[in-house]
């Protein structure tokens, strides 16, 4: 009986097929959403067919409900559904990783309080605290589903970080760089930021595909990118009355919004793979 050990080359290749396929499908999406910039089939508000037409040369999904070209809105939804994952994360990461920074760093009341402030907030669905933020604007729109989104997955992070940060803390090279006169903000960008950042952009990745999903969520129920922004969730909510006559239309953000969801999923779970590998071998 052959007995796979832990690190193994089956292995290591079991983590590249996952690493491999979750990038190519991230980067169908980002190539389609840079393409957006430059080049698109139709003019995105242009009734260019007939009301629910099905696929055709013209139209490979076909058309919606005022007779634009569904895979033009697809295209414009995966540009969208990018700027928010990105844009979410990287909030998200600006005010997770600073919190949790002055968790680690923090007198031990303090740190107490701020972590069972993120405690209470982690508890609290996205979802919900997105939805919060954004209905205490004065209007929906893609920026405030951004900042919505990135200060309800902040909380996450700066969990994450407070946890990593105070385990490097108590390290030796740490109380070494303390006694030889190294200043705080040289200790964190020096020796905290570096050691802690490989398990934090595993935790980027999967804050990345919850911000998708949940930006999709939002635009679905009118509170995220208005019209004329095609999101895919906005598209979907648009395509619930005529889903038994033309299927199409929710058919195909469903598999849109699912495809780039697992993509970042497997990535994530590449990154992991490397991560624990390389902290294994130290």
């Amino acid at each position: 009986m052959t007995i796979t050990q832990v690190g193994s080359p089956s292995r290591g290749r079991r983590h590249s097929v996952a690493l491999r396929a979750g990038a190519l499908l991230v980067g169908m999406h980002v190539f389609v959403g840079l393409l957006t910039l430059v080049w698109l089939p139709y003019d995105p508000n242009a009734f260019t067919g007939g009301r629910l037409e099905g696929a055709s040369l013209q139209h490979m999904v076909g058309t919606d409900r005022l007779g634009r070209d569904l895979f033009t809105q697809l295209m414009i939804g995966s540009r969208i559904a990018l700027q928010v994952g990105t844009g979410a994360v990287a909030v998200g990461a600006f005010i997770g990783v600073t919190l949790g920074i002055l968790a680690a760093f923090a007198s031990k009341w303090l740190d107490d309080a701020l972590a069972a402030t993120l405690d209470i907030l982690i508890a609290f669905p996205t979802l919900l605290i997105a939805m919060l933020v954004v209905a205490a604007s004065d209007q929906a729109s893609l920026w405030s589903a951004i900042l919505a989104l990135g200060i309800a997955l902040s909380a996450i992070v700066a969990r994450l970080t407070r946890i990593l940060a105070k385990r490097v803390l108590v390290m030796d090279y740490i109380t070494a760089a303390r006694t030889s006169g190294s200043s705080w903000p040289k200790i964190v960008f020096i020796h905290v930021l570096p050691n802690i950042w490989p398990t934090l952009s595993v935790n980027f990745a999967l804050q990345f595909g919850l911000a998708v999903i949940a930006e999709a969520s939002l635009s679905y129920l009118g509170l995220g990118a208005p019209p004329p922004n095609a999101s895919w969730g906005r598209i979907l909510q648009e395509a619930q009355g005529t889903v038994y006559t033309a299927p199409l239309g929710a058919i195909a953000p469903g598999i849109a919004l699912v495809s780039l969801a697992i993509g970042v999923n497997l990535l994530a779970d590449g990154l992991r793979e490397r991560v624990d590998d390389r902290l294994g071998d130290r």
